[in-house]
C-alpha cells in the first residue's frame, strides 16, 4: 500500500506558521530596528547641539563686535565733543579780537584795553596770571605772603618760565603824584620785582574799578589761559590751583570760585551796604549767583570781554557782585569750587591729611585770614601743599 505525499503543507498548519513568523518578526524588529532609531536620534541631537553652539558663538562674536563698536563710537563722540569745545573757544576769542579791533579803529588809537592779533603776538604767553590785591598800608601782609606761598627772586622767574604761572601784587597809585606812598612802593618794587602797577587811584570803595583795570592790564601784558584775583590775606596752594584750572582749559568762558547768593543789604549802617538795592527787587531779595571776592578765576575770553567793555560795565558797591553782574546774559560756565574757600586749621588741615588739599584757605568771619600777618605762616605749615606739588603740577 502506497502513502500519498505530494509535498504540500496541510492547511491546518498555515495559521500556526503565520503566528510563529509574526512573533519571530516582532522579536527581530525590537532587537535591530530600535537601536537604529536610537542611533539616528542621537545623531540628530548631536547635529542640533552643534548648530546651537555655532549660533551661540556667532551671537557672542557679534555682541563682542557690537561692544567694541560702542566703545569706538563713545571714543569718537568724546573726541568730537572736545573738538567742538576747542572750536567754540577759538571762535569766541576771534570775536573778541574783532570787537577790539573795531573799537580801536573807531577811537583812532589802541589803548591798554584793546586786544588784537598783531598785539597778541608780542604778549608773553602764560598759563595763569594771579593778581594779589593789596594796598599801600599792607606791607606786612605782602611780606607774610612772600615768606609762605609766593615764590621769590629766581624761583618766581623760574615759575613763569617753566610753568607759565605769573604771580604779582596788583596796586595802583595815590591821589597825589609822587607821594611818599608811591616812593615807598617804588623802593619795595625795586627790591622784590613782584608788582603789577595799575593806572588806578587806590581806595577801598574803588575795588570794582580796580578789578576791571587789573584784568585789562593783565590781558594787555600776558596772553594767558586764566586770570586769577586773590586778596593778600588769603592762603593759596599754587600747584593745586593750577592743576584744578588745567582740567577746564579746553572750555570757553569759565568763571570759577566759591559761588554764593547773599542777601542784598539796604541798611546804610551795615558793612556791605548796597546803595542800588532797589535794582534787585523787593526787600529781602538775594543777589544773583557770583563767586566770593576772596579768590576767583576767569578764562581768557572773559578777561578779554572785561578789557574791551570796561568803560560801559556797571560797578556795584561790592567788587564780587560787580564781577558776577558783568557775566549775566553771557554764555558762561559757573564752576562752584568749594576747595577755593576752605577754613583755616583745623579745617584745611584735616582735608590735607585726607588727601584733599585745599586751593585757598581763609576765615569767613574776617573775609580773609584773621590777623593774617601773624597767622599766615601757621596756616602754610598746616595746610600747605609742599613745594614739590607746585613744580610737579601737570598743566
Amino acid at each position: 500500500m502506497k502513502t500519498k505525499s505530494n509535498g504540500k503543507v496541510s492547511a491546518k498548519w498555515i495559521p500556526i506558521f503565520s503566528l510563529c513568523f509574526f512573533f519571530i518578526g516582532m522579536i527581530f524588529t525590537n532587537k535591530f530596528w530600535t537601536p537604529l532609531e536610537s542611533n539616528n536620534q542621537l545623531i540628530t541631537q548631536q547635529r542640533r547641539d552643534q548648530e546651537l553652539q555655532i549660533v551661540s558663538e556667532d551671537c557672542n562674536t557679534k555682541k563682542k563686535k557690537a561692544g567694541d563698536q560702542d566703545k569706538d563710537v563713545m571714543s569718537q563722540v568724546y573726541k568730537t565733543h572736545e573738538a567742538i569745545q576747542s572750536l567754540d573757544k577759538s571762535i569766541s576769542m576771534l570775536q573778541m579780537e574783532l570787537s577790539a579791533s573795531r573799537r580801536a579803529q573807531e577811537k583812532g588809537r589802541i589803548d591798554v584795553s584793546s586786544v588784537n592779533s598783531n598785539e597778541g603776538s608780542h604778549k608773553q604767553k602764560a598759563f595763569m596770571v594771579i593778581g594779589i590785591n593789596t594796598a599801600f598800608s599792607s606791607r606786612k601782609r605782602r611780606d607774610s605772603v612772600r615768606e609762605t606761598w609766593m615764590p621769590q627772586g629766581e624761583k618766581l622767574r623760574k615759575l613763569e618760565k617753566e610753568k607759565g604761572i605769573v604771580v604779582r601784587f596788583m596796586i595802583g597809585h595815590s591821589a597825589t603824584s609822587n607821594s611818599i606812598l608811591d616812593r615807598a612802593l617804588d623802593s619795595e618794587e625795586a627790591q622784590h620785582k613782584d608788582f603789577l602797577r595799575l593806572e588806578h587811584v587806590e581806595g577801598y570803595h574803588e575795588l570794582s574799578a580796580k578789578t576791571k583795570i587789573f584784568f585789562a592790564t593783565a590781558v594787555a601784558k600776558w596772553d594767558a589761559d586764566f586770570y586769577v584775583k586773590v586778596d593778600d590775606d588769603v592762603h593759596v596752594n599754587l600747584g593745586t590751583l593750577a592743576a584744578n584750572l588745567a582740567r577746564h582749559r579746553s572750555k570757553p568762558r569759565v568763571y570759577m570760585g566759591c559761588m554764593k547768593s547773599g542777601p542784598v543789604l539796604a541798611q546804610k549802617t551795615v558793612k556791605y551796604h548796597e546803595p542800588e538795592y532797589w535794582k534787585f527787587g523787593e526787600d529781602g531779595n538775594k543777589y544773583f549767583r557770583h563767586a566770593t571776592g576772596q579768590i576767583y578765576a576767569i578764562s581768557k575770553d572773559l578777561a578779554t570781554y572785561i578789557s574791551i567793555n570796561q568803560p560801559i560795565l556797571h560797578k556795584y558797591a561790592n567788587e564780587d557782585v560787580s564781577l558776577g553782574s558783568w557775566f549775566i546774559g553771557l554764555e558762561v560756565e559757573h564752576i562752584d569750587e568749594r576747595n577755593m574757600c576752605c577754613g583755616t586749621p583745623p579745617d584745611c588741615e584735616w582735608k590735607a591729611q585726607a588727601g584733599n588739599v585745599c586751593i585757598a584757605s581763609f576765615d569767613w568771619s574776617c573775609s580773609g585770614i584773621c590777623k593774617s600777618v601773624e597767622k599766615m605762616k601757621f596756616v602754610h605749615e598746616q595746610c600747605g601743599e609742599g613745594e614739590e606739588a607746585l613744580w610737579n603740577a601737570l598743566l
